[in-house]
């Protein structure tokens, strides 16, 4: 997997829970992380340029108002002193009323600066409300497509699911991030208009505050690489966190959970590991807590150290009672800005580490792919199939799933898959999908390597329908259209799938149709039994039309009627087509016109239904054994 810096190949090596959850990250790490940002702000403006431009814009002019503020606060009060003490010299009130016209417009401008505020405020704040509901959707697409378009390896490594898991965290709640870092520059701009004005006063108050604040900076930033080590090290429990709250409340579940009295259990479990998990986080709250007010304890002395001499030289006559209220203010919002500013940084900081978890995600490349200057899929397909010396292990794996496969798969013809659990049967199925590529040999498509070919091509040329197919909480006419879903609008071709598969009848059942919602996931959903089901799921066969059909187990939910039915059918279904079927039902087998036995990831034999049983070997004694239960 690549990596985008050194932050990040730190990062990447860690395992999970490998590490203690105070394992601290170095300044230079944290620093690191920063660069993060501008990949961050390049999603953001690619998803509104128009909100960035209005957020950046009012944020901008927001950030000049405060200064301004401050000085014609600043001027109301010189004038109040100047007008008070001439109206003490002329012995009354009179003098107040020539004054009245400009302290009226100085107090204007302060509430019209005061109401500007506050709409830039609630303007900025919509900008980033938008901004942000458009970036979750935009980068939760994104996350989607990329998976999808990793190797199915991947979705069997449990450290991706670490992986996967932490990017989908990131998907959502990133504009809080990139908002703090507007808000940054918008604060900064305040800061140094507001430094502008101490400076002109008395410039070594700047130092002061920056002395005083420095602490609380480098503690809220150790604190924050503590909190995303903590967050890291637990990912894989925090998975098993959901998946316990997901197996305890679950309608997939729900029937086993009673039986078998498990609910105690799973939720004790899951209390278990939550309490765990609290403790640390605990422990680590309580630190930061005390540590930040203690640290925070010493920014405020310094706030009043610098308050003192400032009542302290007016009283000397070097400042008016403008410039205490001036000076003061600044000081006061200097302090408190740049209190947040180190604080956002620190926090910023942190939050960029996380979104390490979501680029690197990005950054993982699918080895199977399609290849460059990749040739179109024959079709039709002339030859067929050939497996030459293929062998594969799963990932992690030192046991070879399947080894020297050496056989033919002709075009038109359909081939049976027979062997026992883990023979390799729905390995060499994963291997023609091309959901992986061999580790030895090679498999050829009319004489040409399957990894020549274009891989979107491939696969829409190819229909696979697993065992364990999908129940997609869809409707009916969805959850058949998954065969070709660019034709998910064309109803006959729908209709005419369902009738051929004989999910017909069962969809013509239900409340709503083909329009009827399948499962109980949504309150409008009607589940089926299993066996209607595999019928709906047969209907995605006939609905992709393709040119190599393979069939895992596909008969195996349904009764002795219905299955009869079905392979009535199963002629028709592979008509023109090259077929390749998995059963473990003989009288389902036999229909192929020829049949591959496996064993042990290797090929045993290779026949007719005729030819196999007057071998008297492994498929003969296979069919023998199926045949007494029957007797």
């Amino acid at each position: 997997m690549a990596t985008r810096n050194g932050t990040a190949r730190k990062t990447a090596k860690r395992k999970g829970s490998s590490r203690g959850p105070a394992e601290d990250l170095s300044f230079r790490e944290r620093l690191g992380a920063l660069s993060n940002l501008p990949p961050l702000f390049r999603l953001v403006w690619a998803t509104s340029p128009g909100l960035v431009t209005a957020n950046l814009a009012l944020r901008l002019v927001r950030s000049l108002v405060p200064v301004a503020m401050l000085y014609v606060g600043k001027l109301v009060v010189d004038e109040v002193v100047r007008v008070a003490a001439t109206a003490a010299d002329l012995g009354g009130l009179s003098a107040w009323g020539g004054a009245l016209e400009g302290l009226a417009w100085l107090l204007a401008a302060e509430l019209g600066l005061a109401v500007l505020s506050d709409v830039l405020g609630r303007a900025t704040a919509l900008c980033d409300s938008l901004l942000g509901d458009l970036f979750t959707n935009e980068t939760s697409v994104r996350l989607m497509r990329h998976a999808a378009a990793l190797d199915l390896a991947h979705f069997e490594n449990a450290d991706f699911y670490d992986q996967l898991e932490r990017a989908r965290r990131q998907t959502t709640g990133r504009m809080v991030l990139l908002s703090q870092v507007f808000g940054q520059a918008e604060s900064l701009i305040t800061v140094a208009s507001l430094g502008v004005g101490l400076a002109v006063y008395q410039p070594w108050l700047l130092v002061l505050l920056a002395v005083a604040l420095v602490p609380a900076f480098l503690g809220e930033a150790h604190f924050n690489a503590q909190s995303y080590s903590l967050a890291y090290s637990w990912t894989p429990e925090r998975r098993e966190l959901d998946y316990l709250r997901y197996v305890g409340a679950s309608d997939d579940t729900a029937k086993e959970v009673k039986v078998f009295g498990l609910n105690d259990y799973l939720a004790e479990r899951y209390r278990t590991l939550a309490d765990r998990y609290y403790l640390a986080n605990r422990s680590l709250a309580v630190r930061r807590a005390g540590w930040g007010g203690l640290l925070s304890a010493v920014g405020t002395l310094g706030y009043y150290a610098a308050y003192a001499v400032i009542v302290y030289r007016t009283a000397a006559g070097a400042f008016t009672i403008g410039d205490l209220t001036f000076l003061a203010g600044s000081f006061g919002r200097m302090r408190s800005l740049l209190e947040g500013l180190l604080a956002s940084f620190s926090d910023v900081s942190g939050r960029a580490l996380y979104l390490e978890d979501l680029f690197s995600f990005f950054e993982i490349e699918p080895a199977v792919a399609t290849p460059p200057n990749a040739v179109p899929v024959p079709d039709p397909i002339a030859e067929g199939f050939a497996f030459e010396g293929v062998g594969f292990r799963y990932p992690g794996s030192e046991v070879w799933a399947v080894r020297d496969l050496t056989f033919t798969l002709r075009a038109g013809e359909a081939l049976a898959l027979v062997g026992e659990n883990g023979a390799g049967k729905t390995t060499l199925v994963k291997l023609l999908a091309r959901l992986y590529d061999p580790d030895e040999g090679r498999i050829l498509l009319d004489g040409r390597d399957l990894r020549d070919y274009d891989l979107d091509e491939l696969r829409s040329a190819i229909g696979v329908i697993f065992q364990d197919f999908v129940r997609y909480h869809l409707t009916a006419s969805e959850n058949i259209a998954v065969g070709r879903i660019a034709e998910r609008g064309d109803r006959p071709r729908i209709e005419t799938s369902a009738e051929r598969s004989l999910a017909d009848a069962v969809i013509e059942s239900l409340p709503e149709g083909y329009d009827q919602t399948l499962g109980k996931r949504f309150s409008a959903g009607v589940d089926l039994s299993g066996g209607q089901w595999q019928k709906v799921a047969l209907g995605r066969a006939y609905m992709r039309d393709a040119q190599l059909l393979i069939l895992d187990e596909p008969t195996a939910a349904l009764d002795a009627r219905a299955e009869y039915e079905v392979f009535e059918r199963f002629k028709d279904l592979t008509e023109g087509k090259t077929a390749v079927l998995i059963s473990h039902r003989f009288s389902t087998v036999r229909m192929a016109d020829r049949i591959l036995v496996l064993d042990g990831g290797r090929v045993e034999e290779v026949g007719t239904h005729e030819e196999l049983l007057r071998a008297g070997r492994r498929y003969a004694e296979l069919f023998e054994l199926q045949a007494q239960g029957y007797r």
